[in-house]
């Protein structure tokens, strides 16, 4: 073989050794590529469901901060009544207390709290008797004072223009006499009658006995 024809036979060979390199190299880049597309669909994938997850649980932490502003909002007190714990909701007026209110008398209510194991405390009043007028304020200041949600006082009108017939025939029961008296009812008896005139520690003293 003469000197031309072997280096064009080098020729040849270099080329085809360069189109192999090459080619390898095409191959190796398409390779690597197809191995990392499904490594970063898996990484995308699973950001995905961490984004789900986290927008799950704020859902659930909103839904629970709702019910608990609904669960705070049923025990404040209400226009014109007062929410108990035990979700005793008072339509009469409340004259004192919040979480044990003196509340004035209505039959509705006042079956509700009959039928709790609340304390139920009466006072028979009459708008036109100074002692009651007088002790009014001792009654509230007691009430106020109280911070249990285990009693629940009503003011019975008694002998006076505002008196109706259920607060009649309530004083009929517990044989009332004079105004200003004061019964306790527990677990629907009646554990104590007074007549006398009290103080704001004699309320709440008094009160303390028939809780315990």
């Amino acid at each position: 073989m003469n000197m031309n024809a072997q280096r064009g036979f080098a020729a040849i060979i270099a080329v085809i050794i360069g189109v192999i390199i090459i080619g390898g190299g095409v191959w190796y880049l398409s390779f690597s590529n197809e191995a990392v597309i499904p490594e970063s669909d898996e990484v995308m994938e699973e950001e995905g469901t961490m984004m789900k997850e986290d927008s799950d649980a704020m859902m659930i932490e909103t839904d629970d901060e709702m019910m608990m502003e609904e669960s705070d909002d049923a025990m404040m007190k209400d226009e014109g009544g007062a929410m108990m714990s035990d979700d005793i909701l008072f339509d009469g007026n409340v004259l004192a207390g919040s979480d044990s209110p003196y509340v004035e008398f209505n039959k509705a209510d006042f079956d509700k709290a009959l039928a709790s194991d609340k304390l139920v405390v009466l006072y028979f009043y009459a708008n036109w008797c100074p002692t009651c007028k007088a002790e009014q304020p001792k009654v509230f200041e007691a009430f106020n004072s109280l911070t249990g949600d285990d009693v629940v006082g009503f003011r019975i009108n008694y002998n006076d223009n505002q008196t109706d017939a259920n607060e009649v025939a309530l004083a009929r029961e517990h044989g009332i006499g004079y105004q200003h008296t004061k019964v306790f009812i527990k677990n629907g008896e009646q554990v104590l009658k007074s007549p006398e005139s009290w103080n704001t520690s004699r309320y709440l003293s008094e009160i303390n006995k028939a809780l315990n």
